[in-house]
């Protein structure tokens, strides 16, 4: 194995940063890159912005077609653009905007509000209430498209992927996840990976944690969990923007309203005139066009859409994250509209565990024992 500097090569991508003020910038702390964990913070790099690298197994890291000319209107639009694309019920979880992955399309973080909230009471209590909070995937180097930067540690694996999202997954169940993603070609960080899955003998080097951050894809501390800042200047000035904004915001809505009732007016016939040209015969009811055209398309699966497959195991993985080493997958596939994953074990306590995991994961599955293991069965959407 040879471990290569970064510096040698170069790599083109297809992500875009959009310069943004580092939250960590704006209110006064200890500085330098923190990792939390399940029992502690602990300081990884003392260089750079107050940054603390969170479990990427609790973050949903998704890319978001949003064709919206505003930061804000984008953030307005945001929950009807992940609605369909995310497990938990969308008033349970935050939702953070990233950077522009290609044009019109961002990086999106989805996280449930108790673990934020754990979060942030926890990086307060250690004085870092300042810091910004980062999924740990996000922390590799971004790749090119149709690749996987893959950093494999004993327990768990971080991945970010060409797409410009990112997870983290138990380490035997990362071959798992590669293959259903077509075996991506691969660059190993710091570890070297199977040969079958490495692209080549190569492990490159990392740059410091403090220079890769100094400009983060996506800060979670937005919305209700932005960073608090003090001083009176402070509070007189959002104030008075505050006041203008909402004058502006009621006159921009009256305006709003207007425009988009005459473009929802003039889609809603267009869609009437498509489905009588491509399915004649078919009677649309006056109201409720968008859930009579719905029941129309294809459901997502092998039939048509997007495979759901990726998520189901993101998810199922993240739940079962604190059984670590004891994780031995043996077969992960899917059935109709359920995934099921079969794990060997001897233990005859194993299920018991394992069906407390996904409670606490949130995890609607069905454990049931098998000849030398447990049998998982969970619905894909």
């Amino acid at each position: 194995m040879r471990i290569r500097s970064p510096m040698i090569t170069t790599r083109d991508t297809h992500v875009t940063v959009e310069p943004a003020r580092h939250a960590s910038l704006d209110a006064s702390g200890p500085a330098g890159v923190w990792t939390l964990t399940g029992e502690a913070l602990v300081a990884a790099d003392g260089d750079g912005p107050a940054t603390v690298l969170v479990p990427g197994e609790a973050v949903r890291l998704l890319g978001v077609d949003l064709p919206l000319p505003t930061r804000a209107k984008r953030l307005a639009a945001l929950p009807f653009a992940v609605e369909d694309l995310i497990a938990e019920p969308i008033d349970s979880v935050h939702l953070a905007l990233g950077i522009e992955l290609s044009p019109r399309r961002f990086l999106v973080g989805v996280v449930r509000h108790d673990r934020m909230a754990e979060w942030i009471a926890r990086i307060e209590a250690e004085g870092l209430g300042h810091a910004a909070l980062v999924p740990n995937a996000l922390a590799l180097p971004p790749p090119a498209t149709g690749e996987w930067a893959v950093e494999l540690g004993e327990t768990r694996a971080l991945v970010r992927a060409g797409d410009g999202t990112g997870f983290a997954i138990p380490a035997p169940l990362l071959r798992t996840a590669w293959e259903a993603a077509g075996k991506p070609r691969t660059i190993a960080y710091g570890t070297a990976l199977p040969a079958d899955m490495a692209d080549s003998a190569d492990v490159l080097a990392l740059d410091p944690l403090a220079r890769r951050l100094l400009a983060p894809a996506l800060d979670l501390r937005q919305g209700l969990y932005a960073v608090r800042r003090t001083g009176t200047g402070f509070w007189r000035r959002m104030a008075t923007v505050a006041v203008l904004g909402l004058l502006a915001h009621v006159v921009i809505a009256a305006l709003d309203t207007v425009a988009l009732r005459g473009i929802a007016d003039a889609r809603a016939a267009e869609t009437r005139d498509l489905i009588a040209a491509k399915a004649p015969g078919t009677t649309l009811p006056e109201d409720g066009l968008a859930s009579a055209v719905a029941d129309l398309l294809p459901r997502p699966g092998a039939g048509g859409g997007a495979n759901p497959f990726l998520g189901a195991a993101a998810r199922l993985s993240g739940a079962l994250a604190p059984l670590g080493a004891d994780l031995s997958v043996r077969t992960m596939r899917t059935e109709g509209m359920s995934l099921i994953v079969d794990l060997d074990s001897t233990d005859p306590g194993f299920a018991g565990r394992v069906r407390t995991a996904l409670s606490s994961g949130g995890i609607d599955a069905a454990v049931a024992p098998i000849d030398g293991g447990v049998r998982i069965t969970s619905p894909l959407a």
